[in-house]
Formats: C-alpha cells, sequence, structure tokens
C-alpha cells in the first residue's frame, strides 16, 4: 500500500471511527451475526487459503487446526458477543448469567466457559476468569463493554499488527478492538500468512462496508508507517518482543539508551502479546499408571508440535520431579510421541536457526526426526540453576521441547508444587501460559494448595490437566500475559483480548481453565487426531449456523467424527 492511499484509508477509518461510536448497541450486535454469515460463507477459502501457507493438504487431518483456530474461532467470537451485548441492551450484566466464585486471595472467579450452549461440544472443560484483588462485584460490572457504552469517547483509530502464525489471531484482535475499546481498525497482516487477506476481507465485508475495518499485507515498512500516522491512536501487536521494543524504542545501542531511559520513538498507547517460554509442570504421585504416564507425554507433546510448534502458546518447558521412580519412562514416552508424531513442514521463517541454537546449546540433545530443516528436538537435565540457560531465556517458536528435572521431592506433591512455581516464575523469561498437570486425587489430597500454587503462578493463563491452547479458543476467557509489564519491560505484552464477556482489562488477572484427568475421545487439537479436518469442518458450520434445527445434526455430526479421531 503506497503512502497515499495510507493516507486515504486511514481519513475513511476516522470518520468510521466517529460513526461506529454513535452507532446503537442493536446495530453492533447485529452486525456480529453479519460477520458470523460471511464467515461461514468464506470459511473453506480461509481454510484453502492457510493451509497453502503451511503446505497442508486441506483434505488431512492437520488442516482441522486452520479450521478450528481460523474461521471456528471468528464465529465462536461473534456470538459470545452477541450475547453479551443482547444481555447489556437489555439493562442486564453477562455477569448476572454465569457462576461467580472465589480464588486464594479474596479474588472473583468469573465462569467463562461454558457461556454459550453450542459450547457443549467440549464436555469436560470448564474456565474461568479471576478478577484481580481488591475488584469487587460491583465494580466488574460497572465495567462490562464501559468503552462500547460511552457515547462521548473520542473517535479511535487502532493499528493491528497481526501474527503471521495463527490466521485467527489478527481476526480475533478486530473483534477486541472493535467491541472491547470502541475503536475502528486497520490490520496488517505478516506477510507469512497474507494469503488469508482476501477470506478476512470476505469474512469482514459488513464492517468494512461500515468504514470500521481495513486489512492490508506488508513488511516492516507498512507497520512503522501505521504506527507513526497521525491518524493512528493506538497500536496492538501480537510478535516478539524484539520486535515490539525496536518499534517502541529502536535498534542497536540508540535502542538500548531510550529503553533504559524511557524515551520512546512512539508515544500512544500499545497494547501486545508476546509469547514467551511457556511451561508445563507434572505433579505426579506414586500410583500414576503406565497409560497415565504415557497419556500425560502424549498431551505435551501435541503441546509443542500443535502448528509445527509455531505457536506463542506452545509449551516449552516440562518440569518434573527429579527423583520420580517414573521419570526416565516419561521423558521416553515423550521422545516417543514426539518422534512418531506425523511429520509437517517448520515453515515458518528462521525455524532452522532457532533450532540450531537449542542444540548449539545442547550438543547432546535428541533429534527426533520431522522437517530436516528444524527437526524435532529433546533435550532432557536441564540445569534449574542455570539462569542463562538458552531454552530459559528465549522463546524456541519451533518443535524444540526441553526437560527440568527439579530437585524437589515427589513423595511430596506440595513441596514439589511449590518449588516449581519458584523456578516458572524466576528463571522462565515472560508470562503468557502455563500448564499443571496433576491427577483429581492429588488435587483432593492437597486441598487449597493447588489454587494457591495457581494464585502464586504469574502467568495470564493457565491450563489444569488442559494446554492453554483450547483455552485461547474461548471467545469469553481473556488472553494476555500476566498483568505488571511496562512498556519498558514489556515481558509477554501488556492487555487483554478476546474477552467476550467485555470485562475491563484493567480488572482482569488472567484465566484458569480445567480439563478432564482422561482425554476420550483423542481431543481435536492433537496433532495424532485422525480426523480433526472433517470434525473441525462440521464444528465450523455447526458454529456458524444460528438456527437450531439445521445446526443440530451438523453437531451430531461432527460429535460422531470427533468419536473416530
Amino acid at each position: 500500500m503506497s503512502d497515499p492511499a495510507l493516507d486515504d484509508e486511514l481519513t475513511t477509518l476516522r470518520a468510521g471511527a466517529a460513526a461506529w461510536i454513535a452507532l446503537p448497541l442493536a446495530r453492533k450486535r447485529a452486525l456480529l451475526r453479519e460477520v458470523r454469515s460471511a464467515t461461514l460463507a468464506v470459511a473453506a477459502e480461509w481454510v484453502e487459503a492457510a493451509c497453502a501457507v503451511k503446505d497442508i493438504d486441506p483434505r488431512t487431518p492437520p488442516a482441522g487446526e486452520e479450521w478450528s483456530s481460523g474461521p471456528y474461532a471468528l464465529i465462536t467470537a461473534t456470538s459470545a458477543l452477541e450475547k453479551t451485548l443482547k444481555l447489556v441492551e437489555k439493562g442486564k450484566s453477562p455477569l448476572d448469567e454465569v457462576e461467580i466464585g472465589g480464588a486464594p486471595g479474596g479474588r472473583i472467579t468469573v465462569r467463562a466457559f461454558p457461556y454459550l450452549p453450542k459450547d457443549v461440544v467440549l464436555a469436560g472443560f470448564s474456565a474461568d476468569v479471576w478478577l484481580r484483588p481488591g475488584v469487587d462485584l460491583d465494580t466488574a460490572r460497572d465495567g462490562i463493554a464501559r468503552a462500547l457504552r460511552n457515547p462521548n469517547r473520542a473517535p479511535r483509530v487502532t493499528a493491528v499488527l497481526g501474527a503471521g502464525n495463527v490466521s485467527g489471531i489478527p481476526a480475533l484482535d478486530v473483534l477486541s478492538t472493535l467491541y472491547s475499546e470502541a475503536s475502528a481498525t486497520i490490520v496488517k497482516l505478516n506477510p507469512v500468512n497474507g494469503r488469508i487477506a482476501e477470506a478476512l476481507e470476505q469474512a469482514f465485508a459488513p464492517l468494512i462496508d461500515m468504514d470500521v475495518v481495513r486489512i492490508t499485507v506488508g513488511g516492516a515498512d507498512i507497520g512503522q508507517a501505521l504506527v507513526h500516522h497521525p491518524d493512528v491512536d493506538a497500536v496492538h501487536i501480537t510478535g516478539s518482543k524484539t520486535t515490539h521494543d525496536a518499534i517502541i524504542f529502536g535498534t542497536g545501542d540508540e535502542g538500548a539508551r531510550r529503553r533504559a531511559t524511557g524515551e520512546r520513538l512512539v508515544d500512544k498507547p500499545f497494547s501486545s502479546e508476546l509469547g514467551g517460554v511457556g511451561p508445563a509442570i507434572v505433579v505426579p504421585d506414586d500410583e500414576w499408571t503406565d497409560d497415565e504416564v504415557d497419556a500425560a507425554a502424549r498431551n505435551l507433546a501435541t503441546q509443542r508440535l500443535h502448528n509445527s510448534g509455531f505457536n506463542c502458546v506452545a509449551t516449552q518447558i516440562v518440569v518434573i520431579p527429579a527423583d520420580w521412580p517414573q521419570a526416565d519412562a516419561f521423558v521416553d514416552a515423550l521422545r516417543d510421541h514426539l518422534r512418531d508424531a506425523p511429520t509437517r513442514r517448520a515453515y515458518y521463517p528462521g525455524a532452522s536457526d532457532r533450532q540450531l541454537a537449542a542444540i548449539s546449546a545442547h550438543p547432546d540433545a535428541n533429534v527426533l526426526g520431522g522437517d530436516p530443516e528444524a527437526p524435532r528436538t529433546l533435550v532432557d537435565h536441564l540445569d534449574a540453576s542455570n539462569a542463562d540457560e538458552h531454552l530459559f531465556t528465549t522463546e524456541a517458536f519451533g518443535p524444540v521441547l526441553g526437560v527440568v528435572r527439579l530437585a524437589a521431592p515427589a513423595d511430596d506433591p506440595a513441596s514439589f508444587l511449590d518449588a516449581a512455581v519458584t523456578f516458572c516464575n524466576e528463571k522462565l523469561a515472560g508470562t503468557l501460559g502455563a500448564g499443571l498437570v496433576i491427577h483429581p486425587r492429588t488435587i483432593d489430597e492437597l486441598e487449597n494448595r493447588v489454587e494457591w500454587a495457581i494464585a502464586k503462578l504469574h502467568y495470564g493463563t493457565i491450563g489444569v490437566n488442559s494446554w492453554v491452547g483450547p483455552l485461547f479458543g474461548m471467545p469469553a476467557a481473556t488472553w494476555g500475559a500476566f498483568p505488571g509489564h511496562t512498556i519498558e519491560n514489556v515481558g509477554s505484552g501488556i492487555g487483554v483480548v478476546h474477552n467476550a464477556l467485555l470485562l475491563d482489562p484493567e480488572h482482569v488477572e488472567r484465566t484458569v481453565g480445567y480439563g478432564p484427568w482422561r482425554l476420550w475421545p483423542t481431543p481435536l487439537w492433537f496433532v495424532d487426531n485422525r480426523t480433526a479436518h472433517v470434525t473441525a469442518r462440521r464444528l465450523t458450520r455447526f458454529a456458524g449456523i444460528d438456527s437450531w434445527a439445521i445446526a443440530a445434526p451438523l453437531g451430531a455430526a461432527a460429535i460422531d467424527s470427533y468419536r473416530k479421531g
């Protein structure tokens, strides 16, 4: 896009932003239904384009990832937002429609999943948003849809610098800026997934026609032009901390100096999601069966290999007790599942260099096949005391997994859990997502110690017996880093997205999700699910059709294929 064209687009968005503020809530809600219909109509083309980026045959199971993290994610988000707006229009609060609970430290929890009737397709899973300590229910109610309800809000245009790895991320960011921030939006797609631009333009056609959304593709030059443009009021970026700091402070010695002194090149509100080193803490007891050891290893292997490992939500470090009698068997099973998973191309730029960096730091690592340009890699016996360990400080963003055998007693799960939480908080870069693998009987035995451990674990999303990936796709849940980062020390980012309950981001601390101990059938996101492409396509149609009479058979068909996965 040339500069004159960019100027014209932003001038149009500026006018659209003013019209958006004045638009009645009923019309804003109706547009969600129009976007849902448009997304369903273009879903197959969207998935084909996303598959082409990654060399995936759309007729094979890996295409299921593109259905579920692309059009399905956008469709379910429109439905959740529509429900919230309908309640707000009636003078009600979505908090009156969901379960309210409590968490350690006097925190209030808000049930975010299930939120919609169609959430039944993920039976056995749940998620709660934890509000920050001191935020009471009345305060939280007052904060619902605050920006959207303010007719005196100044018109605002937000530039979204979209992620290149998952096609649904920039799409969901559009909804967040429009409905959480009441802001018109221009999205710059990363060149890696630029092929999806046409599909996104069709999906968002109702909002593009309203002049509140624009979509473009480009590299750093377009990003810089947007960030510095006088008609852009705010910026949201999904990417890396390095990219964030380069935009805000510049690069090299001068960039480091500006960052140290707080001298910014861009003085606009910035929100961000910047990834990090995601841990999973395994809290075993002496009664785990061989099948349970294998199931845990299989689950963690898929958490690394989903999307070929190119996920900010991926597990990078697995933490286990060093003296666990089954530790070797567990790592052997982890190695087997990494090696035996279906082969995928390591398509994302820089994957080979990042994998080589891990191998260079650990010549004894296990190289386990996959794409020879960036093969799957397992590094065991990482030194928990080494603050400079490469895999603790650097997001591998590829199929590399590390194991830490922590010197804490396996026969004392509470002590091990405390030690593991301290290790993750103090040694691992980032605060985006973390997992906890723990048997229900151990949770019962430890009583409230598990919830207190979660409270002490400084991550924006925590999955208990669930990968954080499916929690990312729950639209009423929030997604973002643990609060407290600053522009100068941005960590995994600032702010939250998704958030279809339209909670005030300043009220949100984290999302905590729960999954079943025994996962059956094979979850849709597992890399060895044999019917993921069929199930995800059917689920997308089920979610996108508003008539229950038409959708119900589609849901039944989706569940049938799911059981065969």
